[in-house]
Formats: C-alpha cells, structure tokens, sequence
C-alpha cells in the first residue's frame, strides 16, 4: 500500500524514520529528538501521531508500545523493529534499515503498479469501444438490416440483441454489476472467500505470477530485516505472515512457523504450499 493510512503516506514515515535515526545517533535523547520530529514533520497528522508518542514516552511507556498505539502510521513490522532496537541498544542502526525497508517495499508496490497499467488501459479502451459499438453503431445497422426482410444469422442477432438490451437496461445493468462488486467485497471478507480468491490469483496467467513474486518478495525482505534486527524467527514469521498481502501465501507461513516451534525445518511447510 502506497499510503498507510488516513493520509500518512509511506514516504513521510520514510524521511521522519531517517530523521529520527540521525538524532539518535548524534546523541540527542529520545523525547527531544520527538518533539523535534513533531514539530517539522510536513505531515500534520503524523505530526500529530508524533506528539502522542512523545506524551506516551513521557509517560513511561517503552518507544515501541507508544507507536504500537497508531497502527494506521506504524505497521506491526516497524513497532517490532523499533522494540528489539530498544533491547538490543541499537535503535538508530534499527532506524536506518526500517527506512531502507520501507524504501525498498514501496518501489516493489510502484513496479506492480505500473505493470499492471498497461493491461487496465487494454481492457478500460475495449469495454469503451463495446459499449461504443453496441450503443451508437449497431442500431444503425438493425434499421438497415430491418428494411431488407432477410432472416439474420445467429451471431448477428446476438449483437443486435445485447445492444438492445444495453440500451434500454443499462441502469439494471449498473445495478446487477454494482450488486456483484458488493458481494465480492463481502465474500472475500470471509477467510474462506479471501483463501479462494487469493489461491486464484495465484493460478492465473501472467498476473498470477506478478502475484507470486510480489508475495515472496515482500515475505523473503520482511523475515530477513526482522532477522537481521534481532526478532526471533517464531515472531518474525508471525509479522511476516500478517504482512504477506495473500491469504494462500500467510497459511503457508504459518504452517512453517508451526513446523519449527516442533522443532523441524522452515523449508518443508514451504515447499509443501506450492507458492
């Protein structure tokens, strides 16, 4: 997701997670280097969410339980960073590759984007050209079909028919599509709808493997920047699996979790998904 949420975008947690590592490291303390960050963020609502975390801070909560507290600004992977940067005493080494991760999953997420728009303009410019078609032009041809008294052949009649139908239902058209995109939304909601459509998507062609790699990709950086920070692998692969962006891919990292907390292998639950 490009945004976090609620207007914080992932670049303004970038540039105040890059801030906030080089006061750190220059030796300010914790609640100044805050109240600094809070006052020259761009952003007025993670300004805002800053301020809160300073009061809590103030408060003697732990950097990590205050930013706990603002999930839309603060993913689970970056509280759980900053914590074990805390333990370990190296928040501002923690701090740096939170915003080279950040960085890194934010031109991944751009790169799908823009490989996806080439076959969103296809589709768009086609469905317009049907419409086009079936509502201006093909009418013309019917009054003109009509005048000459020949019986039409099948497809010629099907074309007359779905622009007939176009043009006097279009509204109970809108409805029914509108209906289905409700119902879609609702389904996929449920566990079982998101793990059919997610599984799905990872069948289909072309998208299906743009899914995949995106997947892996973002499971294979995010476990091994928790790693690299000092979070067990029990909890990194919890983060991860909530991170994984695709029902089929979490199952399948939690079943690795469960597999080594019995004291076996990552690889095996791994290889068993398919994915």
């Amino acid at each position: 997701k490009l945004r976090l949420g609620g207007g914080i975008r992932t670049r303004d947690v970038v540039i105040l997670t890059r801030q906030f590592a080089t006061m750190i490291n220059a030796g300010l303390p914790l609640v100044q280097a805050l109240d600094i960050l809070a006052q020259q963020t761009e952003n007025k609502l993670l300004a805002e969410v800053t301020r809160n975390v300073v009061y809590d801070v103030e408060s003697g909560h732990t950097l990590a339980d205050a930013l706990r507290k603002h999930p839309r600004a603060f993913s689970d992977l970056y509280v759980n960073m900053v914590a074990a940067g805390e333990a370990g005493g190296i928040l501002d080494t923690i701090l740096l590759r939170l915003a080279q991760f950040l960085e890194k999953n934010d031109a991944i997420i751009r790169k799908v984007k823009g490989a996806m728009v080439y076959p969103a303009v296809i589709v768009s410019v086609a469905v317009i050209a049907i419409a086009v078609l079936l509502i201006f032009v093909i009418p013309t041809f019917e009054t003109m079909f009509a005048s000459v008294n020949l019986e039409l052949p099948l497809p010629t009649r099907m074309v007359i028919g779905a622009s007939n139908i176009l043009q006097h239902y279009w509204w109970a058209i809108i409805g029914i599509l509108g209906l289905a995109a409700f119902g879609f939304n609702r389904w996929y909601k449920t566990p079982a709808g998101r793990l059919q459509i997610d599984g799905l998507l990872l069948k289909l062609p072309v998208l299906g493997d743009l899914v995949r790699k995106s997947a892996v990709s973002r499971f294979t950086r995010t476990l091994g920047t928790l790693i690299s920070s000092g979070v067990s692998i029990l909890e990194g692969l919890e983060i991860t699996a909530r991170t994984a962006g695709n029902m089929v891919v979490h199952n399948a990292v939690m079943e690795s979790r469960a597999s080594i907390a019995g004291g076996e292998t990552i690889a095996a639950p791994l290889q068993k998904s398919k994915v």
